[in-house]
């Protein structure tokens, strides 16, 4: 079986009934062992199928038992491909060897991460924007503050999402009890705000009508669609926030892509640090998706209600939950900051990004309506009255190539599928030719879509 792709890990899931009572009995007949008189956390209940990539890393291994002589390109997972450069790989393999000597060793370090990293991380990133490094907190990838955040706000608050959205904001404020029930009718939570976005708002919710929630969960760069929020729209955001009492967890994973002035941060626009937490990631800026890697920044101006300040408590919630980050990962960390490591770096971005555009013209020139690909390694295609997993399912039949079907990142997804640049060129290469062939036929592509 052959894969032109490096593939992500896989995961097991259950595929749930939205009534609890159900998914109850379904859970109860599978079990092979003696029930114990502990009940399910009926949030996790609540969750819809399974989390969407580990979903679409399984329908990749069906195909593969069906066509096991099949080259299959994988565009779906946004997982990075190319090597990390040698000098920061090689700063992670000089950390590790010492750690077999004397003077080498070291146990645990700071929960709130290396002093050396978070400073060059506040230098690095938002030395414009006077960040401390006091106020960063390095961790193990961005998802994985996205939970500890969670778990920081509690069950109580009202949150908003972008729609479409990375499933991981949804899925988790489900998990924490935020969300209420799912409303099959809309594919919507019952608690949940969806700001929907699209072509006819330039991507960028309408906060005119948007409700006031407690917590907005804002990306930009935006996955899946690609668009970063301009100045002028996050500017709205912040006065919407502040307006409101609101917070915004603040999600810049993609910034590095940013190719235009829009912002790069949050804290570029006044008066953010009142209102906003920001989490980022080295795994799509420095290909540390496997070294596992990344930073929140909490400002001390950030308060609750009644004045506490929010950095302290989050700084207990890390304290408690957490142990710090690999300190063979934040040796990398550092050497990706270095002069030299970051114009590494940037050398692979640029290749992403040359993907993308790629990708982008190759969809454009099939007539097809294609966002994205400019300020993000994402290329988001519409399919006008189509739905996604069957384009997904089309695409993967007659291409061989693993897309992501929009729907996954929620309902204003529905007819639209998500391309990743992360890939060999040669790859994107074929999998464009492979695109074009199928329609130079003359034949309609999605003809079993509606």
């Amino acid at each position: 079986m052959n894969k032109l792709s490096a593939c992500s890990s896989m995961a097991c899931g259950i595929s749930l009934q939205p009534k609890m009572v159900l998914a109850s009995l379904r859970v109860r007949k599978q079990g092979n062992g003696r029930c114990t008189n502990v009940p399910r956390n009926v949030n996790l209940e609540k969750l819809q199928n399974n989390y969407l990539f580990p979903e679409i890393s399984k329908r990749e291994l069906q195909h593969l038992e069906k066509y096991p002589n099949a080259k299959v390109i994988s565009l779906g997972i946004g997982d990075t491909t190319e090597p990390i450069p040698e000098q920061i790989s090689l700063s992670m393999a000089n950390y590790a060897r010492a750690l077999s000597t004397a003077d080498g060793y070291s146990g645990y370090g700071a929960e709130q991460g290396n002093q050396a990293l978070r400073k060059a991380i506040a230098e690095t990133f938002y030395k414009d924007v006077a960040i401390k490094d006091t106020e960063v907190f390095v961790s193990d990838g961005s998802q994985c503050d996205i939970s500890r955040l969670q778990l920081l706000l509690g069950s109580k608050v009202t949150i908003a999402v972008q729609d479409p959205s990375f499933p991981g904001y949804i899925d988790s404020s489900v998990i924490i009890g935020q969300a209420g029930d799912f409303q099959d009718k809309t594919g919507k939570y019952q608690n949940i705000e969806y700001m929907q976005l699209g072509p006819q708002n330039n991507f960028f919710p309408d906060l005119t009508v948007t409700p006031r929630t407690d917590i907005i969960f804002f990306c930009s760069p935006n996955n899946p669609t690609g668009h970063a929020a301009t100045r002028k729209q996050l500017q709205q955001l912040v006065e919407f926030a502040r307006d409101n009492g609101s917070i915004i967890i603040f999600d810049s994973a993609y910034a590095a892509y940013i190719s235009d002035d829009s912002p790069k941060s949050i804290f570029e626009i006044p008066g953010a640090k009142e209102v906003a937490i920001e989490i980022s990631s080295f795994s799509k800026f420095a290909g540390f998706t496997g070294v596992r890697l990344g930073w929140t920044v909490v400002p001390e101006e950030l308060l609750f209600s009644g004045g506490f300040p929010v950095i302290h408590d989050f700084n207990r919630i890390v304290c408690t939950c957490f142990n710090g980050a690999s300190n063979i990962a934040q040796a990398g960390g550092l050497a990706c900051l270095s002069p030299e490591g970051f114009q590494a770096i940037c050398a692979v971005i640029d290749y992403y990004k040359e993907n993308a555009k790629i990708l982008v013209d190759t969809f454009a020139s099939l007539g097809l309506e294609v966002y994205g690909g400019v300020n993000a390694p994402y290329v988001w295609v519409h399919f006008p009255g189509s739905k996604s997993w069957n384009i997904f399912a089309e695409i993967l039949e007659k291409t061989h190539i693993i897309t992501v079907p929009g729907s996954g990142f929620g309902p204003s997804g529905a007819e639209y599928i998500r391309i990743s640049a992360f890939g060999k060129r040669k790859h994107i290469i074929e999998a464009s030719w492979r695109l074009e062939k199928l329609f130079s036929k003359g034949k309609p592509l999605f003809n079993c879509l509606k």
